[in-house]
């Protein structure tokens, strides 16, 4: 692979290791004396500083449901997808690693079917059911992936993209911790859950699919609500141009 063609796929790792490693890190050693409040505002702080960082060189996905998004929305390619989606996993592992690494430092903290994991039932905080997961995760996934798609696309203002989709994921974060941890995010779910074992793993295939789910409609809805806007990134994409997610390969030098 050439070198202009890995840039933005260490741009996705490096983003969702950070991602994982600060944002759950912020859940995992800090939750106390942060609380809900500080836990949000941390994944939101974190994704704002990250889209600045990285969006000019891989779209700053760093979330499958979000490369999902971008994908329906003809946007970025199946491999680009492909290989974001890779790229996002295997960066939630690591991140999820380094930070359970530090955990264990600490004496005392518990980790196994925890570590900032998401989940159901006696693993909720209001003890929602699996199907008021399914349906909360859904939802907050549709939200945060349409603002994505709404802020990036070709003729919105610009150098605003990153304030708003950090203030999107903070906001979902605010409603959804209390739920179930809040993922709208598979890669950020799979890291912390191979580490906290238990029934973080048993539940952890509805924090795939449902985000999935949830940026798969934010996109049809968006092509909806945005339909010029859409059809240009649409033609700019077969003819090789540079779009908001995907930038064109002057811009990866």
């Amino acid at each position: 692979m050439e070198i202009t063609e890995t840039r933005p796929v260490v741009s996705e790792f490096l983003g969702t290791l950070l991602l994982v490693f600060f944002a759950v890190g912020s859940a995992v050693l800090a939750g106390e004396y942060i609380g809900t409040f500080g836990i949000a505002l941390a994944f939101g702080f974190v994704m704002l500083a990250l889209a600045y960082a990285l969006g000019p060189i891989s779209g700053c996905h760093i979330n499958p449901a979000v490369t999902m998004g971008a994908l329906l929305a003809k946007r970025i390619t199946v491999r680009t997808a492909v290989e974001y989606w890779i790229a996002q996993v295997l960066g939630g592992i690591v991140g999820a690693a380094l930070l359970f690494l530090v955990a264990k430092q600490v004496p005392g903290l518990q980790t196994h079917a925890a570590f900032g994991t998401n989940g159901w039932g006696d693993r909720s905080a209001v003890h929602i059911n699996l199907g008021g997961a399914f349906v909360a995760e859904i939802v907050m996934t549709f939200l945060f992936v349409f603002v994505v798609l709404g802020v990036t696309h070709s003729t919105a203002v610009t150098g605003f993209a990153g304030l708003a989709i950090g203030l999107a994921l903070a906001t979902v974060h605010l409603i959804g911790i209390p739920l179930d941890g809040t993922s709208v995010n598979p890669a950020r779910s799979i890291g912390p859950a191979l580490f906290a074992g238990g029934a973080a793993i048993t539940q952890l295939w509805l924090f795939i699919i449902a985000p999935l789910i949830g940026g798969a409609l934010a996109a049809v809805v968006h092509q909806i609500t945005h339909p010029q806007e859409e059809a240009a990134g649409a033609e700019k994409a077969a003819t090789g141009e540079s779009t908001p997610d995907e930038p064109a390969s002057g811009d990866r030098v």
